[in-house]
């Protein structure tokens, strides 16, 4: 039994059908003796360059055990899969069990947006207040001056 680890890159339309091409494409392996030790869904990436008018990719990552001689059965099966634009096998010596750097990175990309999401509505909120604050200001300044310009023609009245 060799290890390997594969990459699958899907069509980002169907994000939403991962869930049934991981069942499909577990099935696939199990057919052909292979045995999933890890699967990491990183989700919708950036492509360094367009796959069949593509910019982006869904990327899937297994770590696999299995017979090298199916591994040719397999890569036939998913040639022809039309929801896949990309895939790679490679033969490794062991895998490691910590996740890759590719979910490293999403997953801190995601909280980075989410802490620039939350600072920007804090921003965004802070803006509001200093502005109605400042129109509040105005708008005294502005009922002072007319009572002054009031109280004035009134003066000028009684004399």
């Amino acid at each position: 039994m060799n290890k390997y680890e594969a990459v699958i890159i899907l069509n980002p339309n169907l994000s939403s059908k991962v869930d049934s091409f991981l069942k499909e494409f577990e099935t696939l392996l199990s057919s052909n003796s292979f045995k999933i030790i890890k699967t990491e869904d990183v989700g919708r990436r950036q492509l360094a360059y367009s796959i069949n008018n593509h910019n982006k990719g869904h990327y899937l990552l297994f770590n696999l055990e299995g017979d090298p001689s199916k591994l040719i059965e397999i890569e036939n099966k998913i040639k022809y899969n039309e929801s896949i634009i990309r895939h790679l096998f490679i033969n490794v010596k062991s895998h490691n069990g910590e996740d890759s750097q590719l979910l490293v990175e999403s997953k801190t990309k995601k909280k980075d947006s989410e802490v620039e999401d939350i600072s920007s509505k804090v921003e965004a909120k802070e803006t509001i207040e200093t502005e109605k604050k400042d129109n509040k200001e105005e708008d005294a300044d502005k009922m002072e001056d007319k009572t002054k310009t009031e109280n004035d023609s009134v003066e000028v009245k009684d004399e």
